[in-house]
């Protein structure tokens, strides 16, 4: 039987998404808030809707006869997605919105954790008054990560002793208006993030990926939904052992085990310290840069993947190819505080060189593609080594000139990567 996919979301992550489905023996169908002109170009049809309506969503699922979904976004799955189109009898991809509360609550999240005895769960309370987490930033004896309980689409977190002061944290709690907040010792060490498969209690992991949340070059400047990332030819990162990334592959498993009937993608944050690998936080699909470093080098055929999830059969093992990834991010000038958009892209996919282009958050009009106020397309290369697969992103960001856009070009770069072995070598003592 031939599938009809549903593709729900129309950024960069949906983008690589739709080009893992494209070569498989599948029909495939999109709807997204906005229209992604990559997606387009790769789908049987386009819908333009509001995906966190659940009948909307479903009623063109059934319009279409899918007979699969993968839900993108983080959005859709609080809003009760999946739920929708399970009931309507469409395999959703995607957990339902209770499991969903993994990533959407990060109170749920920490008391879970805590509740279910998973290993490497910081130190941490929960407030819904301002005034009593103002109390406990001056009571606590070190440095604290303060997170709003709810979505926040990456840029919430604010760290004491690396983003704000003391007092800063202080007075962003009392005026952010989050009825919820999350205080958790702040972690040191260096960021990864391992994306899981999971269905019928099956976890298949991928490759480490590290993403690069702040705006400017060097780290500096306000948190975003992620800059760049790379990932290595192996499945670990320059600056970690075999014996840690599977350590944090443990914790994922130790999470599944707790999730009953969790399918999807489960994403997890991690920080190696010079105590183990402790987690930052965990979300519920692929990440967004990081679906684009993991996809283009998985060999197995991900349509192979959804339709075992929903026969409930044993997921098949994942295969990857030994190549390094380098994504790098453009975004319009001024993002994310200030972002201006109106700018017409000079770039398309024959232009990207040997990079993959991937849209993101970008308007297609009759004369052009033009930039939103969000992220505008993400370039990625992949060859043997991260050096040279950041070489060819770099080239193809040349390609698109900046004029109107701001790109990290650091991410991946030599320099960059011996940091961040440098500094784990400084924590350990080496």
């Amino acid at each position: 039987m031939e599938e009809t996919v549903l593709l729900v979301g129309g950024g960069g992550r949906e983008h690589a998404i739709a080009r893992a489905l494209a070569d498989s023996d599948a029909r495939l169908y999109a709807c997204a808030g906005n229209r992604n002109p990559g997606i387009a170009a790769l789908a049987d049809g386009f819908e333009t809707l509001e995906t966190t309506d659940p009948a909307a969503v479903s009623d063109y699922a059934t319009d279409v006869d899918a007979t699969l979904a993968v839900i993108g976004p983080e959005g859709p799955l609080e809003a009760g997605v999946a739920d929708a189109l399970d009931d309507a009898g469409i395999y959703a991809f995607g957990p339902q919105q209770a499991e969903a509360r993994i990533e959407t609550d990060k109170a749920f999240q920490r008391r879970f954790m805590a509740e279910e005895g998973i290993s490497g769960c910081p130190d941490f309370e929960t407030f819904d008054d301002p005034e009593e987490a103002c109390d406990y930033v001056d009571e606590y004896d070190g440095d604290l990560a303060v997170k709003p309980a709810v979505l926040t689409g990456g840029k919430g977190v604010k760290v004491i002793g690396d983003q704000v002061t003391a007092e800063e944290a202080k007075d962003y709690i009392r005026e952010s208006g989050y009825d919820r907040i999350v205080l958790e010792e702040r972690l040191v060490g260096e960021e990864f993030t391992i994306q899981a498969v999971v269905a019928n209690g099956d976890l298949r992991v991928t490759p480490a990926v590290q993403d690069h949340k702040r705006a400017y070059e060097g780290d500096e400047g306000p948190n975003t939904g992620g800059m760049g990332s790379y990932s290595d030819a192996g499945l670990e990162l320059p600056f970690m052992a075999e014996s840690e990334y599977m350590e944090a592959v443990d914790i994922l498993q130790e999470t599944v085990d707790a999730l009953d009937g969790y399918k999807g993608i489960l994403y997890g944050q991690f920080m190696l310290t010079t105590e183990g690998v402790r987690v930052v936080e965990f979300n519920a699909r692929f990440g967004d840069p990081e679906a684009m470093n993991t996809l283009p080098v998985l060999q197995t055929d991900f349509l192979d993947v959804l339709v075992a999830a929903r026969e409930g059969e044993s997921l098949p093992q994942l295969s990857f190819a030994p190549q390094a990834t380098v994504c790098k991010y453009a975004v319009p000038e001024g993002y994310p505080t200030d972002p201006v958009a109106g700018t017409r892209l000079t770039i398309d996919e024959e232009g990207a060189g040997e990079a993959l282009l991937f849209y993101a958050s970008v308007e297609e009009r009759a004369d052009g593609v033009y930039t939103t106020t969000s992220r505008s397309f993400a370039v990625v290369g992949v060859a043997d080594s991260i050096s040279a697969a950041e070489e060819i992103a770099e080239d193809a960001l040349a390609a698109a000139g900046e004029e109107g856009l701001r790109m990290r070009h650091d991410i991946g770069t030599p320099d960059l990567v011996q940091k961040r072995i440098d500094h784990m070598a400084e924590l350990r003592g080496e």
